[in-house]
């Protein structure tokens, strides 16, 4: 049996679980996920995860403003009162830029991606950063606040970003697109990642990896990237099931 696996991104309080939220939860616990992130991004999902998940104690808290709705933070920034409240509260995002869909301005993206990381570092909590054609406002704005605990959600950029981020200090979260045809650079980079520095992901409901591709994902589904990433890197799943594993617990739990 595959040793246990951590899923450090996973949307589940999402309204497209809303209609089977448990059973998906069950059905992650059978494929091997004991530990897992759910990363709420706005009020409602703060008071989905009090009113069905954070009875699990193998679910643990993210809550942040994403970059899509930092127009919007006056208002959303509220519900990190609500999140210090939650016990399972273990980190920050995902925060960071987006410049793809541009939907908040590049200015604002920025001022609330700083504000943010400031909340992070009073509460000596981690950051999981979302990054999205911003590469370089991104890793400036992390180096000049000197962000030390900080994962690269979904990582998908270049080599030499790469080292950058290794070179902060940082974790690299792999998801779905790693088991892509088309992904060949991405499964180059994985390769690359030292053990003690990365961690796997579903991001779901997005992202499903191939094999279930054009699915709605789900934390279930966490053990195909894993695979592809230990085939890539020549190495057993149960291997990389516990290196992940320890690195999720040393990021996210340290002091458990």
């Amino acid at each position: 049996m595959q040793k246990a696996m951590f899923d450090t991104h996973a949307h589940l309080a999402d309204e497209r679980f809303k209609d089977d939220r448990t059973q998906v939860i069950e059905r992650a616990l059978k494929a091997g996920v004991n530990g897992l992130v759910c990363v709420c991004s706005n009020p409602e999902e703060i008071e989905s995860f009090c009113r069905t998940l954070k009875c699990y104690p193998f679910i643990w808290l993210a809550a942040g403003v994403h970059p899509h709705d930092a127009s919007e933070y006056k208002k959303l920034k509220e519900m990190f009162q609500e999140a210090l409240k939650i016990d399972s509260f273990r980190a920050v995002g995902e925060i960071g830029l987006d410049y793809y869909y541009m939907n908040s301005p590049k200015e604002v993206q920025k001022s609330v991606f700083r504000d943010q990381i400031k909340f992070a570092k009073q509460r000596n909590l981690p950051i999981i950063v979302h990054s999205r054609q911003a590469s370089e406002d991104t890793y400036r704005i992390l180096k000049d606040e000197e962000v030390s605990r900080a994962v690269m959600h979904c990582f998908s950029g270049t080599k030499e970003e790469l080292k950058r981020y290794l070179d902060l200090g940082f974790y690299i979260s792999l998801a779905g697109p790693v088991t892509f045809p088309r992904a060949s650079e991405l499964r180059a980079l994985a390769k690359f990642i030292p053990s003690d520095r990365l961690l796997v992901e579903t991001d779901s409901p997005y992202l499903a990896p191939q094999k279930v591709r054009g699915r709605r994902n789900e934390p279930a589904f966490l053990r195909y990237t894993l695979e592809e990433i230990a085939r890539v890197r020549r190495v057993l799943p149960d291997e990389l099931s516990e290196v992940t594993y320890e690195n999720a617990r040393r990021l996210f739990l340290d002091g458990e």
